[in-house]
């Protein structure tokens, strides 16, 4: 008996469990279905920030003075600055440094001279940009500021200027380079320099143009880069051949066989042609595109741009124009 007391028992405890979780199930409302919309892809940019803010430019008016670097708390063992170290001004609270703020450091290395351009007249002072460094404490006529990013390192001398406002512009769509495009008719310039002293550029590298804002150009631009057709390259062949001479046929002395070979020089009726005069009564033909390029600052006479897309070798010296 007391076996089936026990088994009563636990029928019982099993029955009461299972009307417990009837009832809450059902009094527990069923959860609303939640519509998940895909996550909108966010436009590719050309530039991340240290191509951004570490491209430096072409300044055609006279740099004016500005606070400086003077000083290090560190300086009693390092003479160079970056992320993290503490450098002091020299200017403070009289001179209108508030705390909090940020400035960009950039160093001015001299007139552009001796470069290729199609400008007359000069172009302007190339300024390195180094980084960026935030106030943290002023005084009267000092300022400390640690540096919160660096392109190269800070050195005494170097000056502060507010940050630009800049944007990386969208890349395109990837695709083939159009090597026969036509002209635009707008204007037109050259490739000046690039970006740490280099002379062939390729994708993803900062250069520096002769087109300005007295030129219409705009961040976000895109120029096509190109060169004249049978120029540009580190080598010249001059592809003019010599013409033969009857004697250089396949006649001997002994055996005459005439005096004319089936390696005579090329005629158009009775007058020979070689390459060079080919090229010299030929229509105008297509200019050789070499590559692309997007506008991401832009001073009075020059703007710096970064090469999104490249067909062949690109240099110093080659020709842009506004697309």
């Amino acid at each position: 008996m007391a076996r089936f007391g026990n088994l009563r028992a636990v029928l019982f405890s099993f029955v009461s469990l299972l009307a417990l979780a009837i009832t809450t199930s059902a009094q527990t409302p069923n959860p609303t279905p939640q519509v998940v919309m895909p996550t909108q892809e966010q436009p590719v940019r050309v530039a991340g920030q240290s191509s951004l803010y570490c491209a430096g430019y072409i300044q055609y008016q006279p740099v004016p003075l500005m606070p400086e670097i003077v000083g290090g708390q560190e300086e009693q063992e390092q003479r160079k600055f970056s992320q993290g170290d503490t450098v002091f001004l020299n200017a403070g609270s009289k001179q209108g440094i508030k705390e909090g703020q940020n400035f960009q450091i950039i160093r001015p290395r001299g007139q552009v001279k001796g470069v290729h351009k199609q400008k007359i007249g000069n172009l302007g002072t190339y300024v390195q940009e180094i980084g960026q460094l935030q106030v943290i404490r002023v005084m009267e006529n000092t300022a400390a500021a640690q540096i919160t990013f660096n392109c190269d390192q800070a050195l005494f001398g170097d000056f502060l200027s507010p940050i630009p406002d800049r944007e990386a512009p969208v890349q395109r769509a990837a695709g083939d380079l159009d090597r026969f495009a036509a002209p635009s008719g707008k204007p037109t310039g050259r490739l000046v320099m690039a970006r740490d002293n280099r002379e062939l550029v390729t994708r993803n590298d900062i250069v520096y143009i002769d087109l300005g804002t007295e030129d219409k150009v705009n961040p976000g631009d895109y120029l096509t880069i190109y060169r004249p057709l049978g120029t540009g390259q580190i080598t010249h062949m001059d592809n003019n051949e010599g013409a033969r001479t009857r004697s250089d046929g396949f006649q001997s002395d002994r055996y005459r066989g005439g005096g004319f070979s089936n390696q005579a020089s090329r005629a158009q009726g009775s007058h020979p042609i070689t390459s060079k005069e080919v090229k010299e009564t030929r229509p105008p033909m297509p200019r050789k595109i070499v590559g692309e390029m997007v506008v991401i600052d832009v001073q009075t006479r020059t703007a710096t741009a970064i090469i999104t897309r490249v067909a062949g070798e690109v240099h110093t010296g080659d020709w842009v124009e506004i697309q």
